[in-house]
């Protein structure tokens, strides 16, 4: 029995929160993160001891004020952590909306940076001292690049269609093709936008075949715009038939019916020069006759999140006096991005080094090969022979709906548990997996064909290091 005693401790022996505050142990928690919430947390740590006192189970090992300090320290560093982190991309996911999409080149890091830290001339116009417009800041480089007259800025790309058809097709009808009616990401329609703006949506063809003839019958009195929807995140193949923003136009034109596109990823340079897919840009569209033309600033244009509408001067004057121009208008952050990566397109011969999607999207089969067997043995070190790790190649892809169907050739890590396709190895690779995701720089992989695969196309050499020390971490 006395044993028992020495083994067990009672309500009693929990020390004062007061005493234990005061000793060495808790003087690094207090200055890092305060009186308040070290109080409240040993609080919490004494009442958990106080209960576990009461069933009988608490030890004598528990109540050292080290371990108190411990406890209290690592529950208060869990609390305070960063619920939006840097993670590793090795998905082969270029730009993953559920990782961010595009990461900013460095000097729109630094011009966010000293956006923060300033004030600036948001909507000051420093020549007349007067009161200027947001749009200014970026508009003129927006029509260099693109050939629109006059150009507007806000939150995302679904945000720029909604202001453009509450503006122009309030209570009217707008044409679209069957086979252009997308879906993206979260279930988000464009029946569901055009309804939110209070358009009405006239649907021409079929799925997988529309004529210009189903365009011209459809315009009538109520008609406010043809648009044109870019399929950007599926492609229909085989018997299919489409009619071209061009043609589109020329129906159109002597109806005098505004022509607007949606093309969604909105590169606004040709992406064959570096071996990359024909995507269409909006220069193309603008120059093919579109009044107005939206697109994103966070995918393949390689800027911050941010939807962009171009195009014909009269028009986007109406857009910008509509009330929801204001609710959906970005701020000076954005702003601060997205004008040095509009800046760095004004030098096409660097903007494959200067420009990070660009560069990630360009990157040799042969640099991530290089990488992929430099880590393969630190990995495999860490796992030890649970599971059986090699240098791989793979393929990666655009992502966020851009060029769906197209594939670029990568290397990275693929890991099987011991034993191959063993029973249970499902089980076995998700909790790897899991393991990877839990690390202080989380690690996102996928899981296909009973291997996890560890794509390195997203993995700059600045970060390999990094990434070789989460291996490590790993392993404890």
């Amino acid at each position: 029995m006395a044993e028992h005693d020495l083994e067990f401790a009672g309500a009693a022996d929990l020390p004062s929160l007061d005493r234990l505050l005061g000793m060495p142990d808790f003087q690094a928690a207090l200055a890092d993160f305060g009186r308040t919430q070290v109080t409240d947390a040993l609080r919490r740590d004494l009442d958990a001891c106080r209960a576990a006192a009461l069933a009988g189970t608490l030890t004598h090992d528990t109540l050292v004020p080290a371990r108190f300090g411990a406890r209290v320290t690592r529950a208060l560093t869990e609390r305070n952590r960063a619920t939006l982190r840097p993670v590793f991309n090795l998905t082969g996911t270029v730009l993953h909306t559920n990782l961010g999409r595009a990461l900013l080149p460095e000097v729109a890091v630094e011009a966010v940076m000293q956006a923060l830290t300033a004030p600036a001339n948001l909507e000051f116009d420093l020549a007349t001292g007067g009161r200027g417009d947001r749009d200014d800041l970026v508009a003129p480089v927006l029509c260099e690049l693109t050939g629109g007259e006059a150009a507007t800025v806000v939150n995302n790309n679904a945000a720029a269609v909604l202001l453009m058809l509450a503006t122009l097709a309030k209570r009217r009808d707008v044409v679209v093709s069957r086979g252009e009616l997308v879906e993206i990401g979260g279930a988000f329609r464009i029946p569901d936008i055009m309804t939110h703006a209070g358009a009405k949506l006239v649907e021409v063809g079929t799925t997988n075949r529309t004529h210009a003839a189903d365009y011209r019958n459809a315009i009538g009195e109520k008609t406010a715009l043809l648009m044109k929807v870019h399929c950007s995140n599926y492609a229909v193949t085989g018997f299919t038939k489409s009619v071209d923003v061009a043609e589109v136009v020329q129906i159109a034109k002597p109806h005098g019916v505004p022509v607007a596109v949606d093309l969604g990823s909105g590169t606004l340079t040709p992406l064959e020069r570096w071996g990359l897919p024909h995507e269409t840009t909006v220069q193309e569209t603008i120059a093919a006759g579109a009044d107005l033309v939206t697109f994103s600033g966070d995918k393949l244009l390689g800027g911050p999140q941010a939807g962009m509408i171009v195009g014909r001067k009269d028009l986007i004057a109406r857009i910008k006096k509509h009330p929801l121009k204001r609710a959906l208008r970005v701020g000076k952050l954005t702003l601060a991005a997205l004008e040095p990566v509009l800046r760095l397109y004004r030098d096409p011969d660097h903007l494959a080094e200067r420009l990070t999607t660009l560069r990630l999207l360009t990157r040799t089969r042969d640099d991530m090969m290089a990488q992929a067997q430099r880590l393969a043995p630190v990995l495999a070190q860490s796992l030890g022979d649970a599971y059986t790790v090699s240098a791989a190649p793979m393929v990666s892809q655009i992502g966020s709906g851009a060029l769906p169907v197209e594939q670029l050739p990568s290397y990275g890590l693929a890991i099987v548990p011991a034993g191959g396709g063993k029973r249970g190895s499902g089980r076995a690779l998700a909790a790897l997996e899991a393991a990877l995701r839990a690390l202080p720089y989380p690690v996102i992989g996928r899981i296909a064909d009973q291997r996890l695969w560890l794509d390195l196309r997203c993995l700059e050499a600045t970060d390999e290091a990094r990434l070789a020390l989460q291996f490590s971490e790993l392993r404890a």
